[in-house]
C-alpha cells in the first residue's frame, strides 16, 4: 500500500508540474505586458547616443513579449558615471530600468576615476548598437590650421568637448597628446548641440568627433567650414570610405607606451554605447531583454532605421560579446596610470 501511495503522490506531483510550468513560463513571457521600461541616458538629449537608442526602441518594443511602453530619461554627468551609479545602486533590479551611456563610463571604472560607485563587473551588459567607428580631429577653418603642419604649430587651440571623462573628451586629449599640439586648452561642459554651435561661432577652435556626427554635419565639409586632420579607426585598420586618406594617429606614436595608450582607447571604445541592467535583475528578464536586443540587431529593417536617424550604419556588439569585451579589458597598471592622466582634468603628461 505504501508503494502504491508513493506512486500516486509522484504521479500527482508530475501532473501538477505540467500545469505549473506552463503557467510560470506564461507569467514570465507576459511580465512586460502593460509595463513601462525606463531607459536612463547618461547624456543630454539630441546627440549621437540619444539617436542610436531611439533607432532601437521600436524594435525593442516589437521583440519584448508584451510590447511594453519605453520612455527616455536623461541623466547627464561625469561622462556616464551618474547614470551608472544610479543603475548600480538605486534602480530597482526588476528589468524595468536600464541604462545607456557612452563608453566613458567604462573607461572611468577601469581608470579608477573619482565618483565611480559602480562595479563594472557586476553590471549586466546587454549589447551596443555600434562598436566600430572612426574618430576624426577637426578644426574650424578660421583657426588657420589648414594642414597638419600648421595645426601642430598653433599654440593654445581651444578644444571643445562634453564633460571630463566623456569619450569625446578622452579622445580629444589623446589626439592632442600624440599629434602633438602646442599648449592646447580643453573646454568641457557642452552638450553635443552646444559644442557644434560653439565651433561654428568661434567659441572653440577644434574638436574630436565620431564620423557619424560629421556625416550629420556634412555641410561643414562641403562648405569648407572645417579642416580634417587625423583619425583613429576602431578597430585598428578599419577603412573609411570617405576619410580613408586621413593619417591614423598611431603613425605619430613615438614609443610603445604611446601605442599602448592608443590600443587601450580602441579596446575601451569597442564596448560601444552599451545598455546595462542593475545587478540582481532576474535571469529570466535578462534573457528576455538580451533576446530582444539580439533580434533587433538581426532585423533587416534595423540598419535602415538606424541610418535614417544616426546617419551611419550600425556595427552591433551583441550581448555576449559586450559582456566579454568588458571582462577582457586590459588593466595593465602602467598604461592605466598614463591613460588616467589623459582622461583627467589636469595638464597633458609629458611624452
Amino acid at each position: 500500500m505504501k508503494i502504491i501511495e508513493s506512486v500516486r503522490k509522484f504521479i500527482c506531483a508530475q501532473v501538477a508540474l505540467l500545469f505549473f510550468i506552463p503557467a510560470l513560463t506564461f507569467a514570465q513571457s507576459n511580465f512586460y505586458q502593460g509595463k513601462t521600461i525606463r531607459i536612463i541616458h547618461g547624456r543630454n538629449a539630441g546627440g549621437s547616443g540619444d539617436l542610436r537608442v531611439k533607432a532601437m526602441v521600436p524594435f525593442l518594443q516589437k521583440y519584448i513579449p508584451g510590447n511594453p511602453t519605453i520612455i527616455h530619461e536623461f541623466m547627464p554627468g561625469g561622462g556616464g558615471r551618474k547614470t551608472a551609479n544610479y543603475i548600480f545602486a538605486s534602480a530597482a533590479p526588476d528589468g524595468l530600468t536600464i541604462g545607456n551611456t557612452g563608453g566613458g563610463m567604462v573607461a572611468s571604472a577601469v581608470l579608477g576615476e573619482t565618483g565611480v560607485q559602480y562595479n563594472l563587473d557586476k553590471l549586466i551588459f546587454l549589447g551596443s548598437p555600434y562598436s566600430s567607428t572612426h574618430y576624426i580631429f577637426l578644426t574650424r577653418r578660421e583657426a588657420g590650421a589648414t594642414n597638419l603642419e600648421k595645426l601642430r604649430s598653433i599654440s593654445g587651440l581651444r578644444l571643445g568637448a562634453q564633460s571630463v571623462g566623456h569619450t569625446i573628451y578622452n579622445i580629444g586629449r589623446v589626439f592632442a597628446w600624440v599629434a602633438p599640439l602646442k599648449e592646447p586648452n580643453f573646454v568641457s561642459g557642452y552638450s553635443t548641440p552646444e559644442r557644434d554651435a560653439a565651433l561654428m561661432s568661434g567659441e572653440i577652435d577644434a574638436m574630436a568627433t565620431a564620423d557619424d556626427h560629421l556625416t550629420r554635419n556634412i555641410e561643414w565639409v562641403k562648405k569648407q567650414q572645417v579642416d580634417l586632420h587625423l583619425m583613429i579607426a576602431v578597430p585598428k585598420g578599419l577603412k573609411h570610405p570617405d576619410y580613408g586618406h586621413l593619417p591614423d594617429l598611431e603613425a605619430f606614436a613615438k614609443s610603445e607606451r604611446e601605442r599602448k595608450v592608443i590600443a587601450m582607447f580602441r579596446n575601451l571604445r569597442l564596448t560601444g554605447s552599451p545598455f546595462f541592467a542593475p545587478p540582481g535583475t532576474p535571469a529570466e528578464r535578462i534573457e528576455i531583454l538580451t533576446q530582444a536586443v539580439t533580434k533587433t540587431f538581426k532585423d533587416p529593417a534595423f540598419p535602415q532605421e538606424y541610418k535614417k536617424l544616426v546617419g551611419d550604419d550600425p556595427s552591433p556588439l551583441f550581448p555576449e560579446e559586450n559582456q566579454r569585451a568588458i571582462r577582457e579589458l586590459p588593466r595593465d597598471p602602467e598604461t592605466v596610470g598614463l591613460f588616467h592622466k589623459l582622461a583627467g582634468p589636469g595638464p597633458l603628461p609629458p611624452r
